[in-house]
């Protein structure tokens, strides 16, 4: 299994009159610790996309449990449990700073060739890191 984390501050314009983080914020701290995680493992986005490979999300699922709020700072547990082919699933886990789980979700990811937009396998220095961890 690969895994990581990112630490998020909610700012004052990511929450909604309730005081909370707004619900569509969390898409982005996902991507952020996506990236992050990638950039660990030795290979960013824009590596891939050099590469010819663009990785659209194809799924997202968020279970929501409590909200965050402004100035929280927010810690993006981001998981990779299955080798990849040609899709890659993140699984994700969000904590505040009293280490309470606030919401868990997953993202589906696909390995797309940038110039014909079809789907396929990611590049071989890709599989070659993921091979280190299944």
């Amino acid at each position: 299994m690969l895994s990581g984390e990112t630490k998020v501050r909610v700012r004052y314009g990511e929450t909604d009159k309730m005081g909370y983080c707004y619900y569509g914020n969390y898409a982005e701290f996902y991507e952020a610790a996506r990236g992050d995680l990638l950039r660990d493992l030795g290979l960013t986005y824009r590596e891939m996309e050099e590469m010819g490979i663009i990785m659209p999300v194809i799924t997202m699922h968020i279970d929501y449990k409590q909200p965050a709020h402004y100035d929280d700072l927010l810690t993006v547990k981001v998981y990779v449990k299955e080798k990849p082919g040609v899709k890659i699933k993140f699984d994700y886990e969000v904590y505040n700073e009293d280490g309470k789980l606030l919401n868990s979700a997953y993202t589906t990811l696909c390995f797309v060739n940038q110039q014909t937009g079809r789907p396929g396998l990611p590049p071989k220095a890709f599989q070659e890191l993921m091979d280190k961890y299944f």
